[in-house]
């Protein structure tokens, strides 16, 4: 098929997948020899048609190479990032990908020996997980982001492209600030996901906080060539444009989010860019933006040359929950009402699967809308119906009842019984509440590690199974609370108690403990870190320096925190904080309680399995398997059947009939059979493989690839380690 100068390749068996790049050399995704995107194809299938790894021979693959990407700054340098999620690239037989510290290198991809390695002027942190490779004749590029800034970067020489931006780069507050002469510097700003290019167009989303002091979260494009802004797509709607009444009027001016975080797909053939979006600023309280809140919680196709709107389909009216859309979209080939229908799928943080029409947006599926609860908070307004897709049916909790309580042994069944009891559960879409409530879908469902399909129309999709625990409370409660705190620990608890808690213990995922922190960092790293921000942790850059040194004091030193001074001001939380910025607002409630559910040993208090692999034919919105994903030994030692552990990192499929995917807390690779669900291979890693790995071919021998950075209540490593057959 060829429109407009580009070819697609539509297979027999019905799943398009997309084979050049509309400007520069035309990489063919049909061989596998490559993966030169994010994604595997710009279709974001993850998908390899390479077959030399098969069932039969799997248990054969052996360690080919492994690069050592690990870093350690010097005392009183910048931190270093605590993990890698990077799901690199290969481009005729050269590997780039991101150090925990962020720095860019290229390897040779047959034996991992080291090319070059480019250290960023940049020194923020964030989580980083993949990188885009643009090319013309003998321009080779690679762009990534560190921070607030978008570099290009010689894919040859590991140097910085001059003619690009200023010095090679180009910030990403660019359009940020609509002309309304607000400044918007101080705001957290990055990207976590690689762009995708159509043309000589970079399509970006972005990372930002999830407070009151959120930037808005705009989707732009820039030139490839020149880093020249050429669009902005406005996910919060400006005077005239769709969505606008969906806001209070000056919505646009004051609040932020509704930021596309999880990474793009594009459609050459069409010419369409295709993202999901996250929800507004600020998280779990909106009774400052009534209203249905387009673009928030939408899946969304522009036109990738103008950055026009072609269509939109939201899931989550007024979201309260943090549902984010949390993956790139899928492209796929289906058969619907005995036609080949062009489609994109897309799995939530809720477990639940839609499928669109390319062109329309149109469901493929049933999707009713039905009533839900509407006694919210003081000043919220919760939206009165919400979509319920018919199928395919979800592949993860919904509600949490009490037949929904553990049952790997008495003692913690008792123990999850006794909070149960404490909370509301009953509803998906209870709204957040000071009571409390119980909810699933903040660590999926779905998550940012994407999902695989194959010519056939399945879809495979891990998932975790983790409730949590939400308690709101107003900020003149939490006020009057902190008034009688030292300066430092005030600071902690309005700043940095919601994530990390007021014990500061942390929740053993997202948000680490802190009780040891002075065994990890020095007070200048900490200092650095605050002011940075890192992976969900926003920049505290607008605090005066003094008080970031007053949360670093009470952090090393808890019991001799400096004393409260002066006339006992209140300490306004980093939500008031934003009355002193140009952009934001104040909610009137925030999080007191947002922790998960887990029993006196930290399992999870939901019936296992608590990870699993799910594979859903799109064709028919049936289920073809659904196995648990990853075991804690310990408790299969005791006798309970494999439960699955949280999972982050998503699925490789290919030709041959395997499914590769690492992202359990075990910090195992495994090999499933794709037609059962059966695992054929699996290899203990050195640190847990919380990234999606990569499959490709170099001199007629194929290689799997995976980052295994740990964290995410794992051990820490720095390692890409390459599989082939012995």
């Amino acid at each position: 098929m060829m429109r407009n100068g580009l070819i697609a390749c539509l297979l027999a068996t019905g799943v398009l997948y997309i084979n050049c790049t509309g400007s520069g050399t035309a990489y063919d995704y049909k061989t596998g020899t490559d993966w030169p995107v994010y994604g595997g194809n710009k279709a974001g299938n993850r998908y390899s048609p390479l077959t030399q790894i098969t069932p039969d021979n799997v248990g054969q693959l052996e360690v080919a190479w492994m690069f050592d990407a690990a870093e350690t700054p010097e005392p009183g340098k910048e931190p270093r990032a605590l993990q890698i999620q990077t799901q690199p690239i290969v481009v005729r037989g050269v590997l780039y990908g991101t150090t925990p510290g962020l720095k860019l290198f290229a390897v040779d991809a047959a034996t991992g020996e080291l090319r070059w390695k480019f250290d960023p002027p940049e020194k923020r942190i964030h989580v980083n997980r993949g990188v885009v490779y643009w090319e013309r004749g003998n321009d080779r590029r690679i762009l990534y982001t560190v921070g607030p800034n978008l570099y290009a970067v010689d894919a040859d020489r590991g140097v910085l492209v001059e003619g690009f931006g200023t010095g090679g780069a180009v910030s990403l507050y660019q359009g940020l600030d609509d002309g309304l002469d607000r400044e918007v510097s101080g705001l957290n700003v990055n990207a976590t996901s690689p762009g995708v290019i159509y043309k000589d167009v970079l399509v970006m989303g972005s990372s930002v906080s999830e407070d009151g002091n959120a930037a808005p979260g705009y989707v732009r494009g820039f030139d490839v060539v020149t880093g020249k802004l050429l669009w902005v797509f406005h996910t919060v709607p400006h005077p005239g444009e769709v969505g606008y009444d969906t806001w209070p009027p000056d919505a646009y001016q004051r609040i932020g989010g509704v930021n596309s975080w999880p990474g793009m797909v594009v459609d050459e053939s069409r010419g369409t860019v295709y993202f999901g979006t996250g929800s507004p600023a600020s998280d779990f309280y909106g009774g400052d933006r009534p209203g249905a809140n387009l673009f928030s919680n939408s899946i969304v196709a522009l036109d990738a040359e103008t950055g026009k709107l072609k269509w939109y389909y939201q899931t989550i009216r007024h979201d309260l929950w943090d549902r984010d859309i949390p993956s790139q979209p899928n492209l796929v080939t289906v058969r619907h009402n005995g036609k080949l229908v062009d489609a994109v799928a897309q799995a939530t943080k809720d477990g639940l699967v839609y499928v669109l029409d390319r062109d329309s947006g149109e469901p493929l599926f049933p999707v009713e809308e039905r009533p839900v609860p509407t006694a919210g908070l003081p000043g919220e307004q919760p939206y009165p119906t919400q979509k319920f897709p018919l199928k395919p049916a979800p592949f993860a909790h919904q509600v949490f009842t009490e037949d929904d309580i553990t049952d790997i042994s008495p003692e913690s069944h008792a123990y999850i019984r006794e909070r149960y009891l404490k909370y509301r559960t009953d509803h998906k879409y209870t709204p957040p509440s000071v009571e409390g409530t119980i909810l699933f879908g903040y660590s999926g469902g779905a998550e940012w590690g994407g999902n695989a399909t194959d010519p056939e129309g399945i879809l495979y999709v891990n998932s975790n199974n983790d409730p949590w625990l939400l308690q709101m409370v107003d900020t003149a409660t939490l006020n009057a609370q902190t008034a009688k705190l030292s300066e430092g620990h005030a600071l902690y608890a309005v700043n940095c108690a919601s994530c990390h808690g007021a014990d500061r213990r942390g929740n053993g995922l997202e948000f680490p403990s802190l009780r040891d922190i002075g065994g990890k960092l020095s007070a200048g790293q900490l200092k650095a870190l605050i002011a940075a921000g890192t992976g969900r942790m926003p920049s505290f850059g607008h605090l005066p320096e003094g008080d970031r040194e007053r949360i670093v004091d009470y952090l090393l030193n808890p019991d001799a925190a400096r004393p409260r001074t002066g006339d006992g001001k209140r300490v306004e939380s980093s939500e008031q904080t934003a009355e002193r910025q140009p952009f934001g607002f104040k909610p009137r409630y925030v999080k007191k309680v947002w922790e998960r559910l887990t029993d006196q040993d930290g399992y999870p208090g939901v019936k296992p399995p608590w990870g699993t692999l799910n594979a859903i034919d799109l064709n028919t919105g049936e289920y073809v398997w659904r196995v648990p994903l990853g075991e804690y030994p310990e408790l299969t030692a005791k006798g309970v059947p494999v439960t699955g552990t949280e999972n982050y990192g998503g699925p490789v499929v290919t030709a041959s009939g395997l499914i590769f995917i690492a992202g359990t807390r075990d910090e195992r690779i495994r090999a499933f059979d794709k037609k059962t669900g059966k695992v054929l291979w699996e290899y203990q890693l050195p640190a847990g493989g919380f990234a999606t790995p990569i499959t490709y071919e170099v001199d007629g021998r194929q290689y799997v690839v995976i980052a295994a950075g740990g964290a995410r209540g794992a051990k820490l490593g720095g390692n890409y380690i390459a599989f082939a057959l012995k």
